[in-house]
């Protein structure tokens, strides 16, 4: 259905790590994911401490939501990367505002989630958590243009603070 809306629910924030969004440099940067405890029992992590990795669904809770850009742009205004769609960036200048990100579980503390590289904001509401299942990732070979490897070359690399 186009134009179908629905409601979600924050289930945690994240705490600490950074405080403005940035384009690169989230090698490193720590942060929790505090699940809420006011929706959550402390046994909704039982086992969660096994795997290496995370999910995270998240909202871009910071974007002007007047800054949308659904139509061919060139990533982050580089004239040497092609004019692409809002459907080839993964960008905050979404119509719904959604960030997926894989971070690595450092620790699980109660309902507090210890994690590394999650490239989201204090404060930013977590809509979802999944556990990586290797078996989840991509089937087949994988490809991409290459602006992509040129324009996140330093996405992962470790801030320039730290």
């Amino acid at each position: 259905m186009t134009g179908e809306t629905f409601e979600v629910k924050a289930l945690a924030h994240v705490v600490g790590g950074r405080e403005k969004p940035t384009d690169d440099f989230w090698g490193g940067t720590r942060s929790i994911i505090r699940i809420d405890s006011e929706q959550f029992p402390s046994d909704s992590v039982a086992g969660l401490e096994e795997f290496s990795h995370l999910e995270i669904v998240f909202r871009f809770h910071l974007t002007d939501p007047t800054d949308l850009h659904a139509s061919a742009r060139r990533p982050r205004d580089n004239p040497a990367w092609p004019a692409t769609g809002i459907f080839a960036h993964r960008n905050m200048r979404r119509q719904n505002w959604l960030g997926v990100s894989r971070c690595r579980l450092l620790r699980v503390d109660g309902l507090d989630l210890h994690v590394e590289d999650l490239d989201a904001v204090d404060g930013t509401p977590v809509l979802e958590i999944k556990p990586w299942f290797v078996e989840m990732g991509p089937r087949g070979e994988v490809h991409q243009p290459p602006w992509p490897t040129e324009m996140l070359r330093d996405y992962y690399a470790p801030s320039k603070d730290s």
